[in-house]
């Protein structure tokens, strides 16, 4: 017989600190872990093709994008208000959230992967590729596509499994897959000679593992609900209440692939004006991105561990405990992210030389790249930190528009204007300068909730 959830999870009873870690420290493992097998594909594909290689992953990066930003919108969603459920002690609609959630990842997965093999030359054009990259890019791209199904849905199962209590088998789920391309990246690519299809295949079968052992949490080491087949049959009203809390997180996502997409065009076009080549500044750009990554992933690793703790607290009306999470998970992401600041700023050759470049311009650009395209780094926790924040605590409005504001209303239009203006300057001070504004933003934004849930705790408080 299960026991009364909101009585007796940790999650409304543990010390915050201890929760935050707790769930926080296998979300931000698995992060790293995640980010480091991209970084090993980008040193084997660097030293065994060379910037050529390295530039032809960089534009198919945003296949990537698309599955982080449908598992957001689906796994976040659903796991927020899963969360949420489980606070107020109603499994009924827990699972039908849950349920629903599943039968979403399998059809998106699908239909994604179908779309993008189709349209497969078109897309990786419209993504910035030259000529010189396709060679790399196709086959590389083809086989990615394969994978989107189990990315999906091993990401978003792993929100689900983080809220049902379990964070360790969580980051297991994504670690196995991420140790797993590891291993066999170079056993593709030089044991077997399969270049950059290898490095394709082993991330794509590191994923289809992901999924194997997501599928068997969901069959036998579930806990808090039990799913029945009416759980998966699609209701209109479930399915909206998981995209409204999705939905914030899933823009940031499509919004910053739209500003990708853009920031390889005026990197091809303007790249190919100066004295680098438009191959030349994409490979530099995607190198910095995968070592940046491997800071941000820690910030990543400590919102999404936050979020159900965020959520069942607000649902059992604990809001003093949700406030001291939110500041609490500020400060440990501010931390890191500048301590990333400081360490790019002062190593940057040292670090980029992992990826076997030889090329003098390359190491020339990137440094410029670091030196003002990320010279507000240390502001960056705030608005992933914030974001995760509103959406598990059911504001998705809010959610919405702090991700329109810093993608839809800055940097869309700077990567539109400055590059017109200053070429590849204007490029790189898209950064720095849509950063800078967001967070000043995301400040205000935080803020005012702190505000709003030491009101809530009064007015409970009078009320009682």
């Amino acid at each position: 017989m299960q026991t009364n959830t909101a009585t007796n999870n940790p999650l409304g009873t543990l010390p915050v600190k201890n929760l935050i870690w707790k769930f926080a420290i296998p979300g931000i493992i698995s992060q790293l872990v995640n980010s480091f097998h991209n970084i090993v594909d980008q040193m084997f594909i660097g030293w065994s093709i060379g910037d050529l290689g390295i530039a032809a992953t960089n534009i198919v990066f945003p296949l990537t994008s698309i599955i982080t930003a449908l598992s957001a919108l689906i796994g976040m969603g659903a796991a927020s208000r899963f969360s949420i459920y489980l606070g107020k002690n109603d499994k009924e609609q827990a699972s039908d959230v849950f349920g629903n959630a599943i039968t979403l990842m399998v059809f998106f997965g699908v239909l994604i992967s179908l779309i993008t093999s189709i349209f497969l030359y078109p897309m990786l054009y419209l993504f910035g590729s030259t000529d010189m990259m396709i060679p790399y890019a196709a086959p590389y791209a083809r086989i990615i596509c394969l994978g989107i199904p189990f990315g999906i849905f091993s990401t978003g199962m792993s929100y689900f499994i983080r809220a049902d209590g379990n964070p360790n088998y969580s980051s297991f789920v994504l670690l196995s897959g991420a140790i797993f391309n590891m291993v066999f990246d170079p056993i593709f690519l030089f044991g077997f000679d399969m270049g950059i299809t290898g490095v394709a295949l082993a991330t794509t079968l590191g994923q289809v593992l992901s999924t194997v052992l997501a599928l068997y949490y969901l069959m036998k080491k579930c806990k808090t609900v039990s799913l029945l087949k009416q759980n998966f049959r699609l209701q209109t009203t479930v399915v909206i209440s998981i995209f409204s809390l999705g939905v914030s997180t899933f823009t940031t996502h499509i919004l910053a692939i739209v500003a990708q997409i853009l920031q390889m065009n005026a990197l091809k076009t303007y790249g190919a004006m100066s004295i680098y080549g438009s191959e030349i500044v994409i490979a530099s750009s995607g190198a910095i991105s995968k070592l940046s990554i491997v800071f941000l992933s820690s910030i990543i690793g400590i919102a999404i561990g936050c979020q159900p703790i965020f959520g069942f607290n607000l649902g059992n009306k604990k809001y003093d405990r949700v406030k001291e999470t939110y500041l609490l998970a500020l400060r440990y992401g501010t931390t890191v992210a500048a301590t990333a600041f400081v360490i790019l700023q002062l190593f940057p050759e040292p670090l980029l030389s992992i990826f076997g470049s030889n090329n003098p311009l390359f190491y020339e650009f990137a440094t410029k790249y670091i030196r003002i395209y990320m010279a507000v780094l240390f502001l960056n926790a705030l608005q992933p930190i914030t974001s995760t924040f509103c959406t598990a605590i059911g504001k998705a409005k809010l959610g919405f528009w702090m991700a329109v504001i810093r993608q839809g209303f800055l940097m869309i239009p700077l990567l539109l204007v400055l590059p017109a203006l200053f070429e590849l300057n204007g490029v790189l001070l898209v950064g720095p300068i849509s950063d800078g504004i967001a967070a000043i933003v995301v400040i205000f934004i935080g803020l005012k909730q702190i505000k709003q849930l030491t009101r809530m705790k009064i007015e409970m408080d009078m009320g009682n």
